[in-house]
């Protein structure tokens, strides 16, 4: 797999009919291992052992309805209270993130309410902060680190 733009982190493999899966920490079990999942488990592992976020408020993957469509996130965190704190967009690595990446994430963001958004491709991150009353968002160089709200 490619190198991304991440530390270094440590993954379990295992492969089976000539498939190679990456073991999901989140989800407890070996996904398939696609360019998209590659930054996605990345992505991961940063929240975990860079921003320090518990396991326990970190969601992978999950259908959320959007304007009646079922739609799928990749990686949400969780406040405390259950409300969402962080929604993230991934892409593999050769799609270049443009305007329609950032549509697609705001258009889930009027359904979740996430404070933060991250879009990346695993070679460029993207951070920002949302001002829902001015009904925008600021970038930032990071998202924050993980403190007990």
């Amino acid at each position: 797999m490619q190198q991304l733009n991440f530390s270094t982190y440590h993954f379990r493999f295992k492969n089976s009919e000539n498939k190679v899966s990456i073991f999901d920490e989140i989800r407890k079990k070996f996904i398939i291992l696609t360019p998209e999942e590659w930054v996605r488990q990345h992505v991961v592992q940063f929240l975990l052992e860079e921003k320090k976020y518990p396991k326990s408020l970190i969601n992978v993957e999950k259908v959320l309805k959007v304007n009646g469509l079922r739609k799928r996130y990749d990686v949400v965190v969780f406040n405390s209270d259950g409300s969402i704190f962080i929604l993230i967009e991934c892409k593999a690595p050769e799609i270049k993130i443009a305007q329609a990446t950032f549509d697609q994430i705001a258009r889930y963001n009027m359904t979740m309410k996430a404070q933060y958004l991250m879009v990346t491709n695993g070679l460029n991150h993207y951070f920002c902060q949302m001002d829902f009353e001015n009904e925008k968002y600021q970038f930032l160089t990071e998202l924050p680190i993980y403190q007990i709200r």
